[in-house]
């Protein structure tokens, strides 16, 4: 349904006149500066624009998000009706609004920036807003509330509100007083967990044992509050970490570091295997800890890695938060392979190819040897046949083939040997993968080509190698004879 407030201002004139100017609320440029979408993937609706060449967008929920022509991006509000009516009775030339200002501390620097706006250029600033007040009949709240929700607002633009150029997938900026750190959300429950665990609430005791991603979060909590009077608790976690034998062995580890740490001879026994026989005695068990601290488990929370944060998210059901962390944290990432791999990976686990490609593409253009660029080449082309660009991915391979010297150009000694060996089976079967989803996509020349390829590298990869990837090249091979078939 069609906000009652945006319909007057697109069917009444004098209304849009007046949100225009002074307001700065113009119905008439519903366009941004570039192509955006947001990172969740919402709608996203160009609604007006201001004299800066920034815009208002409607969002899915009727939530207002305002962008600049810089690279800005905030959600402003729950509704139109509520933008219109923070930008009338709040308008931009009021500077320096804090929370710390009550009522009539608000209204007096309203005051003081209406009587500048007067001046220079709205003397009928009064009648203007009386006006656009009584014909878009917006509510007459108190000004500390309405401030309270702009700021609360602004505190929710992130995860599903943020802003990405679609050319460049570049996430528009978020002051950071609106940005709340990923570790605070995902410490929450575990934290709160092992409060109640240290009062001895048996049923958050039972929902560790039962849960093996709230017992992560309740480890992680431990690990940067420690406790004196925790090595029960913490016994108990890994005894349940010992005895489910979880894929994720991270958990299990910290849990022996958080037990180990008490030095106790008694608990020998149920570290050895969690330490990887590296305990013999309490005064070991105690050195062992700290080592392991020193590595990977330090008490200080602000130094641990983002990476933590994003895949307990991720593990949580929170993929928005980790998509927007991840974006954020490869935003700020320069020419670091190491990070950008991770990065890709990670992108790629929940899910956001076109992200993780991004990444990729960036870290394939940073190796030095034949074979790491077509060990990272095959990858991006992965990455950017699951996001939908085949073109993308063709090129990818190109680089994977011409690296090894498939394509004629002599390899370097770095990928001596690469047909026999796991990086020629890799490179053949996205060639194969590639072929069969240019078939899906109707992209008949292109699918050919592909397989062209695919057969070549197929003759020259290891006969093991080639008969693992038997049934992917008979569907391929089918596939494109069909095509001509079809042709006939």
């Amino acid at each position: 349904m069609t906000d009652r407030v945006l319909e007057l201002l697109r069917t009444r004139a004098d209304l849009a006149e007046l949100a225009a100017f002074p307001f700065n609320f113009d119905v008439s440029r519903a366009y941004h500066v570039e192509d955006v979408h947001l990172a969740s993937g919402a709608s996203l609706e160009p609604i007006a624009g201001d004299d800066t060449g920034g815009t208002y967008f409607l969002c899915a929920g009727s939530a207002v998000l305002h962008a600049s022509s810089e690279g800005d991006a905030v959600l402003i509000a729950d509704s139109v009706t509520e933008a219109l009516e923070m930008l009338v009775r709040l308008p931009e030339w009021c500077e320096e609004l804090t929370s710390e200002l009550d009522e009539e501390g608000l209204r007096a620097h309203v005051r003081a920036a209406d009587d500048e706006a007067r001046e220079e250029f709205a003397p009928d600033l009064d009648a203007q807003r009386v006006a656009l007040i009584s014909g878009l009949g917006l509510p007459e709240r108190p000004l500390v509330e309405l401030f309270a929700l702009m700021e609360s607002a602004a505190g929710r633009t992130e995860p599903d509100h943020v802003l990405l150029n679609s050319r460049d997938l570049l996430a528009y900026r978020l002051h950071e007083s609106y940005r709340r750190p990923l570790r605070e959300f995902v410490l929450r429950p575990g934290r709160e967990t092992l409060d109640r665990m240290r009062t001895g609430d048996l049923g958050a005791r039972d929902a560790a044992a039962a849960d093996p991603v709230l017992r992560a979060g309740v480890l992680r909590a431990a690990q940067f509050d420690r406790g004196q009077g925790d090595l029960p608790l913490l016994r108990f976690l890994l005894e349940c970490e010992s005895a489910e034998r979880t894929e994720w062995f991270e958990e299990r580890r910290l849990a022996a570091v958080l037990v180990a740490s008490h030095g106790r001879d008694e608990d020998v026994p149920l570290l050895r295997s969690a330490a990887a026989g590296h305990v013999t005695d309490g005064l070991g068990a105690r050195e062992w800890s700290r080592a392991e601290e020193a590595r990977r488990f330090g008490r200080d929370v602000a130094a641990e890695s983002e990476f933590t944060w994003v895949e307990l998210a991720h593990r949580q059901g929170h993929v928005e938060h980790a998509r927007v962390a991840l974006i954020r944290m490869l935003d700020d990432t320069g020419p670091h392979a190491d990070r950008l791999r991770e990065l890709s990976r990670a992108l790629e686990r929940i899910g956001d190819h076109a992200q993780a490609a991004r990444a990729q593409f960036f870290l394939v253009s940073l190796q030095d040897t034949g074979w790491e660029r077509a060990s990272e080449a095959y990858v991006l082309a992965r990455l950017e046949r699951l996001k939908g660009d085949l073109a993308a991915a063709g090129r990818a391979l190109k680089r994977a083939r011409e690296a090894v010297g498939a394509e004629g150009a002599a390899p370097d000694g770095t990928v001596d040997q690469w047909h026999r060996r796991g990086l020629g089976r890799l490179i053949t079967e996205q060639h194969l993968e590639l072929t069969l989803a240019a078939i899906d996509a109707a992209d008949e020349d292109f699918a050919r080509a592909t397989m062209a390829h695919a057969r070549r590298l197929l003759a020259s990869i290891g006969k093991e190698s080639a008969k693992a990837l038997g049934p992917l090249s008979t569907r391929a091979k089918w596939a494109v004879a069909g095509l001509g078939r079809q042709g006939g």
